[in-house]
């Protein structure tokens, strides 16, 4: 009797341990990890100043390495924001190296990130390409659009602004998931070198 309620115990024993994995499995189908990253990035953020690199500076230092001359200045200041502002179809670099908050949305697979003004983007984490837009369309039809791709917690986005350029953005969460730090290199179509360019921002939820 002892061996076969022995055998029965391990039956039971390999029965719930198998039933566990399925349930797990069955969690994980349901949760995936990147759906928790997309999570932990929701909110409000407020940039930085001190923390992040000054866009002027790193458009001045891009119009350098590209062979260009920048004006100089003896005895005036620079105005703030000197180099933001230009053709309608540039306004994605503008938003994403000048404005001074941020609001992240997350859905699985969606991501809404909305700028000051309330320009929006949206992009997909899920392999689809040109399946999102920006705020506005230019004449011809033709949008900005996004897409997004995990490296482990970082948040990888490329964009194909509506002037040809090209951005690539990295997104990853500091200090406990209160500071978000933005890595970008920034190639509109106009310049000869890429823009690259760090900002800080705060949680402000």
């Amino acid at each position: 009797m002892k061996r076969i309620d022995n055998r029965l115990n391990t039956i039971f024993s390999v029965a719930a341990a198998l039933g566990a994995c399925v349930f797990l499995a069955g969690v994980s189908a349901q949760t995936p990890p990147n759906s928790a990253n997309g999570e932990a990035l929701v909110g409000n953020w407020v940039i930085n100043e001190e923390l992040s690199d000054n866009s002027d500076d790193q458009v001045e230092q891009a119009i350098r390495d590209g062979g260009g001359k920048v004006p100089r200045r003896w005895f005036s200041r620079r105005p703030e924001d000197y180099y933001r502002g230009g053709p309608e179809e540039q306004e994605l670099y503008d938003r994403i190296s000048y404005d001074d908050v941020l609001t992240i949305e997350f859905s699985q697979p969606e991501f809404i990130f909305t700028y000051a003004d309330d320009y929006r983007r949206v992009f997909h984490t899920d392999g689809r390409r040109r399946s999102t837009t920006a705020n506005s369309f230019y004449e011809g039809g033709a949008a900005d659009f996004s897409f997004g791709n995990w490296d482990g917690a970082a948040l990888i986005v490329e964009a194909r602004p509506r002037d040809g350029g090209f951005t690539l953005e990295t997104y990853t969460l500091l200090e406990e998931g209160n500071r978000l730090r933005v890595e970008m290199v920034i190639e509109p179509d106009s310049f000869r070198s890429a823009i690259n360019l760090t900002r800080i921002y705060d949680r402000a939820d």
